[in-house]
């Protein structure tokens, strides 16, 4: 698949971020990662982002990486694209993303590098450098120490052909629309925020349609009637569907830094499709609220 068929599948349907699968010792279990991809390939996700924020990029090894990859790969091929998480220091952004690319990932999502504060010059020398590392398509995620300027953006496009794809997990309207109305369809575009179904709209009217739901991995009937509902602007499903579920669910997710991932982990474990407890320095939910969100997703019926 080479950049412009990333991007093209890029452009229209629902993303998700599998969970990566821990045993009791909290090492990857490659078995159940393989059943849960199986699970959730048929609810119709156009492309799985494997090892990344949900995944628990930031807390895995560099000889556990292309074990996940594999798996990924070798489990869905010709059914669902794989786009493999990259991100940290610059070197070893490289390394994951090389390592992607020979395991058959399809691209990777460029995660911010951690930590310490860049301007814009070393942001754009940071992905530039991972661009130019591999030949199939990058999307840059947008986010925390890793905020890019429209003005950066259309640096990097000039430079790097395969930078294909603009995350968004910042959440500010203004520099998004910037963002669009200078870069148009150089790019494709993702709503990147926490439970991104909050701001699915706002984002489509900006013309940003596709976002990555995270409660794919528990709730992927739901996930997906979602996305639709937003799809064909049907606000009564969706203000029924964020009332029932996603604003109390929010509520739960708020209580803790990190329980953006920790909460998915456990509607997973909820609905007979463990896949381990987080890694530090993410913790579990604790027993209420667990029983907070089963409640939760009992009411929104069967998957």
């Amino acid at each position: 698949m080479n950049p412009q068929e990333l991007k093209s599948i890029m452009s229209q349907g629902l993303l998700s971020f599998p969970l990566t699968d821990f045993d009791a010792q909290g090492d990857f279990n490659a078995k159940g990662y393989a059943e849960r991809l199986e699970w959730l390939m048929p609810y119709g996700a156009s492309a799985l982002f494997v090892a990344g924020g949900t995944g628990e990029y930031f807390s895995l090894t560099a000889d556990e990486y292309p074990a996940i990859i594999r798996t990924a790969v070798q489990t869905c091929k010709g059914r669902v694209p794989i786009i493999a998480g990259a991100g940290g220091p610059t070197r070893f952004a490289i390394q994951c993303a090389q390592e992607a690319e020979r395991q058959g990932a399809h691209g990777i999502l460029l995660l911010p590098h951690y930590l310490t504060e860049a301007g814009q010059e070393g942001l754009i020398a940071h992905v530039e450098a991972v661009c130019k590392s591999v030949k199939f398509g990058v999307i840059v995620y947008n986010r925390n120490v890793c905020k890019l300027t429209p003005q950066s953006l259309a640096i990097l496009a000039e430079r790097c052909p395969n930078l294909i794809g603009f995350k968004d997990g910042v959440g500010d309207i203004e520099l998004m629309s910037s963002i669009y109305m200078k870069m148009g369809d150089r790019f494709s575009y993702l709503g990147g925020l926490p439970t991104a179904e909050v701001y699915a709209a706002a984002y489509k009217a900006l013309g940003t349609p596709v976002y990555s739901s995270a409660v794919f991995n528990f709730i992927p009937k739901t996930a997906m009637d979602f996305y639709h509902a937003v799809a064909r602007d049907d606000m009564a499903t969706q203000h029924r569907l964020l009332r029932e579920f996603f604003m109390p669910y929010l509520d739960i997710r708020n209580r803790m830094p990190g329980y953006a991932v920790s909460i998915v982990k456990a509607g997973a474990a909820l609905v007979g499709h463990s896949a381990g407890p987080v890694r530090a320095p993410l913790v579990d939910l604790k027993p209420d609220e667990m029983d907070a969100l089963k409640a939760l997703i009992e009411r929104v019926g069967p998957q």
